[in-house]
């Protein structure tokens, strides 16, 4: 069975943030919304200072909290352990968010006027209509898997190839490789959810 992973090399990653970029105008996110932030951080004492970039994303966990926590049940997980929200069956209660120990679902807040009384023809094309007061959240573009693309958004246009994607249940996939032979570490192990993203330090 196919269990669809990602692994994050943090010394590739440049801090272009292109994997954001890409994944806001493949999602079409409301404004605000964001799948795929990029967080920065200084780290050393002067003059041995590097700036550290964290590429995130959701972790699709084996045991999603998430899940468990949804009131009417609109988050569920694929056999391809993908998980996702029905955003017609969500009713933002926001226990997913609570829930969450990566921070990594967004609640929908009506914004349209922040940015202006109207949008731009791109922006009406890709706009999501996420019902307003409903949660989303990264689906590892599930649409594009279904349709054959392998490949979510992100991964596909990152320049230094940090995001690297695959079947977690492959022994022989590149993401199984890296982790075995990169000390691929889950962030917050001790939350027990098993994520399927894996980081490289």
């Amino acid at each position: 069975m196919t269990r669809w992973g990602m692994v994050l090399d943090l010394a590739r990653c440049v801090g272009c943030y292109a994997c954001s970029v890409a994944c806001k105008v493949e999602n079409g996110t409301p404004p605000g919304v964001w799948f795929a932030p990029v967080y920065e951080k200084e780290v050393g004492k002067y003059p041995q200072v590097k700036r550290m970039f964290l590429p995130t994303l959701c972790f699709h966990c084996k045991d999603a909290p998430c899940l468990k926590a949804c009131p009417t049940g609109a988050i569920n997980k694929r056999p391809d352990g993908i998980v996702l929200v029905d955003q017609e069956t969500c009713c933002g209660s926001r226990a997913c968010i609570a829930a969450c120990p990566y921070g990594a679902l967004n609640f929908v807040e009506d914004r349209a006027g922040e940015f202006g009384p109207e949008r731009l023809p791109v922006e009406e094309a890709i706009y999501n209509k996420a019902p307003v007061g409903t949660v989303q959240k990264c689906t590892f573009c599930a649409h594009r898997i279904d349709q054959g693309n392998y490949e979510p958004a992100c991964v596909q246009t990152c320049p230094t190839k940090c995001r690297i994607f695959g079947d977690l249940d492959d022994p022989t996939s590149e993401v199984s490789r890296l982790i075995r032979n990169g000390n691929g570490l889950q962030a917050r192990p001790e939350a027990g959810t098993d994520p399927s993203v894996y980081y490289l330090y």
